[in-house]
C-alpha cells in the first residue's frame, strides 16, 4: 500500500487498503506518495535510534565486499542485493545467478557473489521481466533466531491515525499468513495524541510470544520504531522478521521503510537517500517536469489536468472497451511546455494508438491550451489521432483553433462521445498498423 517498487506489507486487515475497482491506478497513486529506501539505509537509521540490528555495511564493489566481510569476522554471513523489490531471495540475475540473498562463509565468497550481483539486473516477481539494477550489496552477520515475528507500523486512512500490525508468524510472506491464517494477524490502533504507551508496547510484545526475559527489550524496540515513524514522517515501517535470537536479543533482521513525499521539505536527509535508478525512468523524468505520470498497459494515451478528472477519464475509456496507456496529470497550470513534456512521455510508448486530451480550463484558458496543443503536434509531427475535450474559459475559441488547424486533432465537447471516438480511433489505428496501412488512409482523412 505504501511502497514504491517494493514488497507491500500486509494491509488487508486494516480495511485501509481499499482502492477503486476502476483500475489498478488507485493503488499506484498511493505508492507514489511514499519514498522507499534501501535495506542498508533502513538498518543505519534503526541503529541511530538504538534499535538492535545485525552488524553489517554496504559495498559497491567486490573488493569492498571482501573488506567488509573481513571486518565483520566469523564464517557465517549474509550478502543481500540492494534492489528495491520484494522476493529478492527467489530472484534471478541477468547473468544466471540465482538468489539475491545468499549465505556466505568467507570474505572470498563475499567478493565472488558481490562481483556477480553488482552491475547486474535482478529479476523478481515484482520487477517484471526487465529486472532492476543492483548497484550495491549489503553484507551482515548471520544471526540465528529462536522466534521470528512480524511487525509493521502504518498510517490507516480508515481511523486517520497510525496502526501497528503484528503477527507471531514472522519471517514469511505476510499476505500468505493473512490468507491462510487470518487469526494470526493482530491490529492495534494508536491514539496519535497518546502514542505507544508502555502498556500498549508490552501487550504487543507479550501477544507476539517474546520470552519473559525479552519483553522489556521488545517493548523498547516497538516504542523506538514508533518514534522513528513519527519523527521521520514515515508512512510505513515494516520489520520482517523481528526476532528473538538464541542469546535472547531482540533484533530487526530486515527493515523496509517508506516516507511521505509531502514531508520532503522537512526530511532533507531522508530524501537525499532516494535511489532513482530503482524507479521507472519515465516517471522520474515526469516528476522532474512537475508531471504526475504512471505508465499502464493500454494503448490510449491520457493527458488530463487534475487527478480526479484523470481517474474519470480512464474509467470512461474502459467503459467504452478501451485501455488507458497511462495516468498523466499535468496539474492546474496546463502550460504549453507541460503539454509538450506530457506528449513526449506518452508517445515514447510505441503501443499508444490514440491520445485523449481532457482538460478543464480554469486557471489556464482553453484557447491557450489549444495553441499549446497545436504547436506541440506540429513540432513533434505526430501522426496518431488526438481527441481533445477542452472545457472552461474560452472553450469556443479553442474549438475554432483546433478545427481550423488542419491537424489530426478532433475537438469534442461531450465526454462520452470523446471517449467513444478515442476507443474507435485506437482500434482503427491498431488495425492499420497490423496490415501496414497509413493512418491517414485508415481514418479516412
Amino acid at each position: 500500500m505504501f511502497k514504491l517498487a517494493r514488497s507491500r506489507p500486509f494491509t488487508a486487515a486494516l480495511k485501509a487498503s481499499r482502492v477503486s475497482s476502476t483500475s489498478r491506478l488507485a493503488g499506484v497513486a498511493q505508492q507514489k506518495r511514499a519514498l522507499s529506501i534501501h535495506e542498508y539505509l533502513s538498518a543505519d537509521l534503526l541503529r541511530k535510534y538504538g534499535i538492535g540490528v545485525p552488524q553489517g555495511s554496504v559495498a559497491r564493489t567486490a573488493a569492498e565486499a571482501e573488506e567488509i566481510a573481513k571486518q565483520i569476522g566469523g564464517d557465517d554471513m549474509v550478502i543481500k542485493a540492494q534492489v528495491l523489490a520484494g522476493g529478492r531471495g527467489k530472484g534471478t540475475f541477468d547473468n544466471g545467478l540465482k538468489g539475491g540473498v545468499r549465505v556466505i562463509y568467507s570474505p572470498t565468497e563475499a567478493k565472488m557473489f558481490a562481483d556477480q550481483m553488482i552491475g547486474h539486473k535482478l529479476v523478481t516477481k515484482q520487477t517484471g521481466a526487465d529486472g532492476r539494477l543492483c548497484n550495491a550489496v549489503y553484507i551482515c552477520e548471520r544471526k540465528f533466531a529462536r522466534r521470528e515475528f512480524y511487525l509493521a507500523i502504518l498510517m490507516d486512512r480508515a481511523s486517520q491515525g497510525p496502526v501497528i500490525v503484528s503477527s507471531s508468524q514472522g519471517g514469511m510472506d505476510i499476505e500468505t499468513v493473512a490468507k491462510e491464517n487470518p487469526d494470526a494477524i493482530n491490529t492495534t490502533y494508536i491514539d496519535i495524541h497518546k502514542g505507544v504507551t508502555d502498556d500498549i508496547a508490552r501487550k504487543i510484545s507479550t501477544d507476539l510470544g517474546f520470552s519473559e526475559q525479552c519483553i522489556e527489550d521488545a517493548k523498547d524496540t516497538i516504542q523506538k520504531l514508533y518514534k522513528i515513524f513519527m519523527e521521520k514522517d514515515a508512512t510505513q515501517i515494516e520489520i520482517n522478521p523481528l526476532s528473538e535470537t538464541s542469546d535472547h536479543k531482540v533484533l530487526a533482521m530486515d527493515a523496509k521503510l517508506g516516507f511521505d513525499d509531502n514531508a520532503e521539505f522537512r526530511q532533507k536527509e531522508i530524501f537525499s537517500w532516494r535511489d532513482t535508478t530503482q524507479e521507472d525512468a519515465e516517471e522520474v523524468a515526469a516528476a522532474e517536469s512537475g508531471l504526475n505520470f504512471i505508465k499502464l498497459g493500454g494503448d490510449i494515451g491520457c493527458l488530463v489536468n487534475g487527478a480526479g478528472l484523470a481517474m474519470a477519464t480512464m474509467d470512461i475509456i474502459k467503459l467504452n472497451g478501451g485501455e488507458p496507456a497511462n495516468f498523466l496529470d499535468v496539474g492546474g497550470g496546463a502550460t504549453p511546455q507541460a503539454i509538450k513534456e506530457a506528449f513526449t512521455l506518452i508517445t515514447s510508448d510505441p503501443k499508444v494508438t490514440a491520445i485523449f486530451v481532457n482538460i478543464f480550463g480554469g486557471i489556464v484558458r482553453c484557447d491557450a491550451i489549444a495553441k499549446g496543443l497545436i504547436s506541440t503536434v506540429e513540432s513533434m509531427n505526430l501522426r496518431i489521432p488526438i481527441i481533445a475535450r477542452l472545457q472552461g474559459t474560452n472553450m469556443e475559441a479553442a474549438h475554432q483553433l483546433i478545427n481550423e488547424s488542419g491537424l489530426k486533432i478532433f475537438s469534442i465537447d461531450d465526454l462520452q462521445n470523446a471517449a467513444e471516438k478515442a476507443v474507435q480511433f485506437s482500434k482503427v489505428v491498431k488495425m492499420a498498423r497490423d496490415i501496414d496501412v497509413g493512418v491517414e488512409f485508415s481514418l479516412g482523412i
